[in-house]
């Protein structure tokens, strides 16, 4: 059975913060709600709260994973973003960054991901 996009799209989360993890990053949250958004992954570097946004893309047929934040989805990151520095951390420092990943798949049909991690992205 074909994986759904979803599933697909939690696979990739998973990979990214197991990436950033490596990376140094702790994981604070997953896909926190607010009023205005969604935010895929909270995590902290030093003190700094890092909003990450996690873009797939299995191939950039229809455009790359970069390409696809909007400004009308950058702002709702901000107030979402907002919303969870005043109610979840002492932290106030905070950044934007964007993990584009693409799928390698290797000879044996396995997926390997590669990452464009891009830092302060907005």
């Amino acid at each position: 059975m074909t994986p759904s996009a979803r599933d697909r799209g939690l696979e990739a989360e998973h990979a990214c913060c197991e990436y950033l993890q490596r990376q140094g990053l702790k994981l604070l949250a997953r896909n926190y709600h607010g009023r205005r958004g969604e935010l895929d992954l909270v995590m902290r570097e030093r003190n700094t709260v890092v909003f990450v946004e996690v873009r797939f893309r299995k191939n950039s047929v229809f455009g790359g994973a970069l390409e696809s934040i909007t400004s009308s989805k950058q702002e709702k990151l901000r107030v979402t973003a907002e919303q969870y520095l005043q109610q979840e951390t002492r932290l106030k420092n905070g950044r934007f960054d964007v993990v584009a990943m693409t799928e390698k798949v290797q000879n044996n049909g396995a997926g390997t991901y590669s990452f464009e991690w891009i830092k302060n992205a907005f």
